[in-house]
């Protein structure tokens, strides 16, 4: 299965994780093999599962989740086929629109604490420091948190090896979190953004980057398919690299936000690649950069004022 043999277990998703809807309020795309597809995915054996989109707020995700056996399978890739020279420099503006937006939403100054979710080499981290941040992290890969502290110069007192499910921080204690390429990898993402919630001061932003839902491509892509008269999709990638679980609408946010006591305080929508043939791609870039229709979604988020944490809960909404 995929790139070697892969096993998993395969869980329905009753709710929606980020609003709550009903299996009733979903509708199903199409399937996602497990491994990348081309405009001839019959031709390669493997397993697919279904690709579903909740009706009230776009959320794009797998149903039945494929939860692997060992994540080793999806991350366990090894370092030496990684590594290039040019992954540890950081330029000058590195990270900087995130920092910017941040400044342009909340009180900045001396003192403030950031914390980078899923650091990896310590980029972000790198860039909060020379923006006058105390930064810390954490990061669940061995070889990037080795690597981050030997090669990078993060501080082991700053950089924690672990996961989301698993770090534990000081509640209010950071003026700024980051989720970077990170959300749409983890399988509870609306308990993720609960947990970060708590570990925010009062006035502080998570910054989060997600793929968007309303992308253009993937949309001309399932188009294709359907011209063919297949039932595939190209949206989200479960079971092969990158190992997306999820594409976000920013309705995602607004109605999660209700449940967890947040406002979307920024949005924006980014053209970022397109993977279609180079004549094309001034058109479609500029279609994207219009319409809103761009692959990746940030959002800027507040804590409500009156909200004093998120609420506490046994089973989040898509459990």
């Amino acid at each position: 299965m995929g790139d070697g043999v892969k096993r998993y277990e395969f869980r329905p998703v009753w709710s929606c994780n980020m609003c709550g809807a009903p299996q009733a309020d979903h509708r199903i795309l199409g399937r996602r093999a497990d491994r990348s597809q081309g405009m001839r995915p019959w031709r390669s054996r493997g397993i697919t599962t279904s690709v579903a989109q909740c009706g009230r707020c776009g959320l794009i995700f797998a149903d039945p989740q494929p939860i692997p056996f060992d994540l080793q399978d999806h991350y366990g890739v090894p370092p030496e086929t990684y590594w290039r020279e040019e992954y540890f420099k950081v330029s000058d503006g590195y990270f900087q629109r995130p920092i910017d937006r941040f400044k342009a939403i909340a009180r900045s100054g001396p003192g403030m604490q950031a914390l980078d979710i899923g650091a990896g080499l310590g980029k972000a981290m790198i860039a909060l420091e020379r923006a006058g941040f105390e930064a810390h992290g954490f990061e669940p890969s061995v070889p990037f948190y080795e690597r981050a502290i030997a090669r990078m110069g993060i501080g082991k007192d700053r950089l924690q090896l672990g996961d989301m499910e698993h770090i534990e921080y000081d509640h209010g204690r950071f003026h700024f979190i980051t989720f970077g390429a990170v959300l749409e990898h983890l399988y509870d993402p609306s308990a993720s953004i609960g947990k970060a919630l708590q570990w925010l001061a009062p006035g502080g932003v998570i910054h989060i980057e997600v793929p968007s839902s309303r992308w253009l491509i993937n949309r001309i892509i399932n188009a294709a398919y359907r011209v063919q008269g297949l039932d595939y999709v190209g949206n989200i990638s479960p079971m092969h690299s990158p190992f997306h679980l999820y594409e976000f609408g920013l309705e995602s946010f607004h109605r999660n936000g209700k449940v967890l006591g947040y406002t979307v305080a920024l949005h924006e929508y980014d053209v970022c690649a397109t993977y279609m043939p180079r004549a094309l791609d001034p058109l479609l870039r500029w279609v994207m950069g219009r319409t809103g229709t761009g692959m990746q979604l940030s959002v800027w988020l507040q804590r409500d004022v009156l909200a004093h944490g998120p609420p506490d809960r046994d089973t989040p909404p898509g459990s």
